[in-house]
């Protein structure tokens, strides 16, 4: 655990006086994406408009662009308002390929204080059931907090 202490105080002091929410994400995108080997992608998905997600920022191969809140882990974590723990992709019939390398997910929502999911924090990795509950437990954490200070 004492690493994922060590990252999100990277993150709150890369952070401390930057107001700007796009700044944040590429931010934070780049610090989990950089310290964490199995994360293979990493990034977020943005509510743009009602039960739509759009990429951005994010680091690793190519995403998909556009998830609505009715397909996918994404959007399920958009639409439920809950964290998506899923260590066999295959396993879950509604799952969008993005890339088929991706063998494990999570997905966190990021919510404003009215409760709304603005955006979602994907991680995707290579290996099967690559996250632990500390991992969960830290992105969850993150999200929280960018919750909190953007919103």
């Amino acid at each position: 655990m004492a690493v994922h202490d060590d990252v999100f105080a990277r993150v709150e002091s890369l952070l401390e006086g930057e107001d700007d929410w796009v700044s944040a994400m590429s931010t934070v995108v780049c610090e989990l994406h950089n310290s964490f080997d199995h994360f293979h992608w990493t990034g977020f998905y943005r509510t743009v408009e009602p039960n739509v997600l759009k990429i951005g920022p994010y680091q690793g191969g190519h995403g998909c662009l556009v998830i609505p809140f009715d397909k996918g882990i994404c959007g399920a974590a958009a639409r439920t308002g809950e964290t998506q723990d899923v260590p066999d992709v295959h396993a879950r019939s509604e799952h969008i390929a993005c890339s088929s390398a991706t063998l494990s997910e999570v997905v966190v929502p990021i919510k404003n204080a009215d409760g709304q999911v603005v955006a979602v924090l994907d991680l995707d990795s290579d290996l099967p059931a690559a996250f632990s509950t500390a991992d969960v437990s830290f992105a969850e954490r993150v999200c929280r907090y960018l919750g909190a200070k953007y919103f």
